[in-house]
C-alpha cells in the first residue's frame, strides 16, 4: 500500500476491522519512522565517540569520560537489540502475522500496539508470562 494511501490525523481504532490495511500502513510507517530515529541517533553517537578523544588530563576527568562511554555503549546496545524488534515487528506485518499474540493467536489491541507497536504478546499473556518469570525466578 502506498503512503499516500493512509488518510491525515489517521489513528487506529477498536471499531474498525483489525489489522485492516489502512491499519497496518500505518504501523508500517511508525515502526520504520521509529527505527530511522534510532538509527540516526547511533550514528550521531558513533560520530561523537570518534571525535571525542579520551586524553583528558585528569584522572578524574578521563573517568568521567570512560563512565560517559560505557553508558553510551549499553544505550547503544539497547537500540540494537530494539532495532532487531522493530524489524522482526515488520516482518510480522509483511507476514500477516503482526498484531496477534504469539501465545494465543488473539488480537493484541490497538491501544496496546500504538502504545507499545513491537507488543508480541497480549496484556493477558504478557501479565501471565511475567508471572511465570517471577515465579522461576524466585526458586
Amino acid at each position: 500500500m502506498a503512503s499516500n494511501m493512509l488518510p491525515p490525523d489517521y489513528t487506529p481504532s477498536d471499531d474498525e476491522d483489525f489489522m485492516n490495511p489502512i491499519m497496518q500502513e500505518f504501523f508500517r510507517q511508525r515502526l520504520t519512522e521509529w527505527k530511522s530515529e534510532l538509527l540516526r541517533e547511533s550514528g550521531q553517537t558513533l560520530q561523537n565517540m570518534q571525535t571525542t578523544t579520551s586524553q583528558e588530563a585528569d584522572i578524574a576527568d578521563r573517568a568521567s569520560v570512560e563512565s560517559e562511554r560505557a553508558l553510551e555503549l549499553r544505550t547503544r546496545d539497547r537500540e540494537r537489540k530494539l532495532i532487531s524488534k522493530i524489524d522482526d515487528a515488520l516482518r510480522s506485518i509483511e507476514t500477516g502475522d503482526y498484531g496477534y499474540c504469539e501465545d494465543t493467536g488473539e488480537p493484541i489491541g490497538v491501544r496496546r500496539l500504538i502504545a507499545r507497536p513491537i507488543a508480541t504478546l497480549s496484556i493477558e499473556a504478557q501479565e501471565r508470562h511475567e508471572r511465570m518469570e517471577k515465579t522461576h525466578r524466585d526458586d
